[in-house]
């Protein structure tokens, strides 16, 4: 593989281009589902946020971020909406920390939301994300993985030049070291590219992708239309553990 708030499935058509699909699911063993997600063909946009597992109100973070970049406005260039979605999530960034009361948050407060998003016009595709969200591509029976995971354990692997294995071997490798709602100022990600026909994204949080190996990741994406791979998904990763919710959205052209 190359780096390159619905319980149920969704399916709408984008007239004459777009074709996608939402689900998410609480897992075996979380109480609640913190994940949320946007499935927005008519403006071309799609979302998929996870609240930070461990800290406090991750499921109103998820859907805080969803619900605010659902009401942006879905006209302007691709430019200018990627410039509205940068702007919004820096925005809830500064204020995530005041939507509970202050008698609900102590020192140690964190409320905060993983984010990957996808935006579409025309031929031009942008991907903005902060955290360990992903999105994939599916282009020309080979898996892409466009995002690159806002972790200590890849920074581990980039900074000290460390192996896979040695930087997972690290006891905090699955913290954040980008999120919506992080104490560190945000600055989102951003992959801008071109589509092709029959292109297949899927947006995801990490209890899809980390329930999956490369090869199911594959095999799901090359059924192509977004329900059949939605179904594919999400029966494999509920044939395990499924310690951690699980969210994914599935964009086919």
């Amino acid at each position: 593989m190359a780096h390159f708030p619905h319980p149920g499935a969704v399916v709408i058509r984008l007239p004459g281009r777009w074709r996608s699909a939402g689900r998410t699911a609480r897992g075996k063993v979380r109480g609640r589902n913190e994940d949320a997600f946007l499935d927005c063909p008519q403006q071309g946009c799609w979302v998929v946020a996870d609240g930070m597992g461990g800290h406090q109100a991750g499921d109103v973070a998820s859907q805080l971020v969803v619900k605010s970049l659902a009401a942006l406005p879905g006209q302007g260039s691709l430019d200018e909406r990627l410039l509205g979605v940068r702007r919004c999530l820096q925005w809830l960034d500064r204020q995530m920390g005041q939507v509970l009361p202050v008698a609900a948050r102590g020192a140690d407060y964190i409320m905060g939301s993983t984010v990957v998003a996808l935006l579409l016009e025309g031929d031009r595709a942008a991907c903005i994300w902060a955290g360990d969200s992903r999105c994939y591509l599916w282009r020309g029976r080979a898996l892409y993985q466009l995002s690159r995971d806002h972790s200590l354990l890849e920074q581990l692997i980039d900074e000290q030049r460390l192996s896979p294995e040695q930087a997972r071997a690290h006891p905090d490798a699955r913290a954040l070291t980008r999120a919506v709602g992080a104490r560190a100022t945000l600055a989102p990600e951003v992959l801008e590219l071109k589509t092709s026909p029959g292109d297949v994204f899927l947006l995801c949080s990490d209890g899809l992708y980390q329930g999956l190996s490369p090869g199911e990741l594959e095999g799901a994406l090359s059924l192509g239309a977004p329900q059949r791979v939605l179904d594919r998904l999400f029966e494999e990763v509920l044939r395990g553990a499924a310690r951690d919710n699980l969210t994914a959205v599935v964009i086919q052209r």
